[in-house]
C-alpha cells in the first residue's frame, strides 16, 4: 500500500513540472504565431513546382 502513496507523489510532482513548464512557455510567446502556419500550407506546392520542373529540364537535357 506504501507504493500507492509514493507512486502517486511522483506522479503529482511530474504533472506539476509539466504544467509549470506549460506556463512558462506559453508566457514566453512559444504558441502565439497561429497565422503562419495556415498560410504555410498554401505556399508549399508553389515553391516546390519550380524545383521540380528545374530537375525535369535539366534530366531532359542530359538525355538528350
Amino acid at each position: 500500500m506504501n507504493i500507492i502513496y509514493m507512486l502517486l507523489g511522483i506522479s503529482v510532482v511530474v504533472a506539476l513540472i509539466f504544467f509549470v513548464a506549460f506556463i512558462v512557455s506559453v508566457k514566453k510567446g512559444q504558441y502565439d504565431d497561429v497565422y503562419t502556419p495556415s498560410v504555410r500550407m498554401l505556399f508549399d506546392d508553389e515553391l516546390v513546382k519550380p524545383n521540380q520542373e528545374k530537375n525535369q529540364s535539366d534530366s531532359k537535357e542530359k538525355s538528350n
